[in-house]
């Protein structure tokens, strides 16, 4: 074999190795996705689809085979029956056997008292067989010439009346019938059934694959499900992080040219209010500077409460009496853990669309309680309310707060938002009660 031939037959070895392989993976990931109810259900229908193919397909051509063989090995005539080499030829004088080619002249010699003599062994063979055959046979009513047994050089003519010829004749029709019969139905119940014996077999085999490779593949496939769960979370946090980092360091210019435009006015017109303003926008800097500085997932709720109140207290003095805080904080809470900005968001968004415009202004709450093993931080307002007035904002703070919340502690915090009584809106986040590190 040269080798260009042999480098081609191990490309097609390879490549048909290798679609195996594929077939066989992509089988057992399919079978071990069943369940078994539904694997059951599938072998039930693969078994009656087989037998419907079989006897559609397949039996028809089976049974001509089955003919063939039996007019081969049986061929039956009105005064004749040949069975395998042996023909029988029937008459009105009697039955006519010939002798098949390789019975040969078989003799041997016998030696007596009167003397030896040649006997042929075949015949001898014959004429005991026919005799032990003659006591068998149904006698006949008629009376006529006894039987008697011819020898001649490649046949035995066995001389019988006539009636008894037709019976034995019929008798030997009859048997050769049901011959027939047993032979066709033996030979087609062991060759036509090939093709639901396969489908068994490949049912057994998926459910080999299915009980032994099962485990595997469902844990390769949890595995790869993990594997992506885990890249697409950490995406998400690399989004929420970097979204954290933006608003950590959003300090909105126009808030601080104008809180230090009114420090200005303040400074020629009441320098000690001016005084307080100033040292309000000191602490609120000091409060989100470190934010901006840090990358943390998690901070404590009195750093964020004091950059809160911070920010608010900078805005009463611009908004003078048209804002009131009601600012309730435990001290025990301050060291309990919590995300970081999330107020500050809460707060904006309160003065922004709800109390800055409106006309008369009005309160702001914020409320932080421990119920049971859960820390819920409310901030409430009894502005304007939901949509009183077109916002030219991207409506993304509320639903970046959510996505945080969902990363960080999964299913275990939520956020609720209600309409406040008698108006404004109500924002509460609920998360596990933990201490900050």
């Amino acid at each position: 074999m040269d080798p260009k031939t042999q480098e081609t037959l191990k490309f097609v070895m390879r490549s048909t190795l290798a679609w195996l392989n594929v077939a066989f993976d992509n089988t057992a990931t399919w079978v071990s996705k069943l369940s078994w109810w539904k694997f059951f259900l599938f072998a039930v229908l693969l078994l009656a689809s087989a037998d419907i193919i079989q006897n559609t397909f397949f039996s028809s051509e089976e049974t001509k085979k089955i003919r063939k063989v039996q007019k081969k090995n049986l061929n039956t005539s009105a005064n004749s029956i040949a069975i395998d080499d042996k023909k029988f030829e029937i008459d009105n004088t009697g039955i006519r056997i010939k002798a098949p080619k390789n019975y040969g002249n078989s003799k041997r010699v016998d030696i007596d008292s009167s003397g030896w003599q040649i006997v042929d062994e075949n015949q001898e063979k014959i004429a005991s067989k026919v005799e032990s055959t003659m006591s068998d046979l149904p006698t006949s009513n008629t009376e006529s010439e006894s039987p008697g047994i011819t020898f001649g050089k490649d046949d035995v003519h066995i001389k019988l009346p006539k009636e008894l010829a037709r019976e034995i004749r019929a008798e030997m029709q009859r048997a050769a019938d049901t011959a027939a019969a047993e032979a066709s139905d033996e030979e087609k119940t062991k060759s036509s059934r090939w093709f639901q014996n396969f489908v068994l077999l490949l049912v057994f085999g998926l459910f080999g694959m299915k009980a032994l490779l099962g485990g595997k593949v469902r844990a390769e496939e949890q595995a790869k499900q993990a594997n992506a769960t885990a890249e697409r979370e950490s995406l998400l946090r690399q989004v929420s992080e970097a979204q954290m980092q933006m608003m950590q360091a959003q300090v909105e210019p126009h808030f601080l040219f104008n809180t230090l435009a009114s420090v200005e006015f303040l400074i020629e017109t009441d320098p000690p209010r001016a005084a307080k303003m100033q040292r309000s926008l000191i602490a609120y800097l000091r409060a989100v500077l470190p934010q901006m500085r840090e990358n943390a997932a998690k901070t404590n709720l009195g750093r964020e409460a004091d950059m809160v109140k911070a920010y608010l207290e900078l805005l009463k003095m611009r908004m003078e009496e048209r804002l009131n805080i009601d600012f309730i904080m435990p001290d025990d809470l301050r060291k309990a853990s919590f995300p970081p900005m999330m107020l500050q968001s809460l707060v904006e968004n309160s003065i922004k669309h709800g109390l800055e415009v409106k006309t008369e202004g009005g309160t702001l709450q914020f409320r932080a309680e421990l119920q049971q093993d859960k820390l819920r931080v409310t901030v409430s307002d009894d502005g304007l309310g939901f949509g009183a007035v077109p916002s030219n904002g991207t409506g993304l703070g509320l639903q970046n707060i959510r996505e945080r919340l969902k990363l960080i502690y999964k299913d275990k915090a939520q956020m609720i938002i209600s309409p406040n009584k008698p108006s404004g809106v109500c924002v509460t986040i609920e998360i596990p009660y933990e201490l900050a590190k």
